[in-house]
């Protein structure tokens, strides 16, 4: 059970050995301004894998993270698994609108995956700017044409990086609402 007013990261298969998730609740902690825990245990993701698309299916990850773990004020889910909606071709992260969850995956944000040595700093920079942006989803935010909030869409990492972690003057007010009244 989770604690009402608690943000609550769930490693979803083995995120845990890609990122420290400890690390992202104290970011989170500071941008948000939120309490933040990590699950003891993590969602098994194999059935959300897709054969044909050697990926795995974000839109069902937050389906079962609501089901097991939405009691508390939202939920993260963190993942190493390369993740897509079909649309797509791939996701950093899905979110519900005006929802509880949320799911995030490292593995697009990673340098390797660009033939890059690591950089478990950027990695981690880039994690809470995306764990961040699918959260204001969750708030009810949309995409913002300010390419520095957090709210700005992107698909891609340089255009990742450009954002900041945080919310811009337009957006701020409707996160404070919802965090106001948790």
């Amino acid at each position: 059970m989770t604690p009402a007013g608690l943000l609550l990261i769930v490693p979803v298969g083995r995120a845990a050995d890609v990122v420290p998730l400890d690390g992202l609740a104290a970011a989170l902690t500071r941008v948000l301004g939120v309490r933040c825990a990590v699950a003891e245990e993590g969602l098994d993701a194999a059935f959300a894998w897709d054969s044909g698309r050697n990926q795995y299916h974000s839109t069902r990850l937050l389906e079962r993270l609501t089901r097991e773990y939405a009691t508390g004020f939202r939920i993260l889910g963190v993942t190493a698994h390369d993740l897509y909606v079909p649309v797509l071709s791939f996701v950093f992260g899905e979110a519900q609108v005006s929802g509880l969850c949320a799911v995030v995956s490292t593995h697009r944000l990673r340098e390797e995956v660009y033939g890059l040595p690591a950089d478990h700093e950027l990695l981690l920079d880039r994690l809470t700017k995306e764990a961040v942006h699918e959260l204001g989803h969750t708030f009810g935010l949309r995409h913002c044409d300010d390419w520095t909030c957090v709210m700005a869409s992107t698909n891609s990492v340089e255009r990742l990086d450009i954002r900041t972690a945080t919310f811009c003057e337009r957006c701020r007010p409707a996160v404070e609402r919802v965090l106001r009244g948790r």
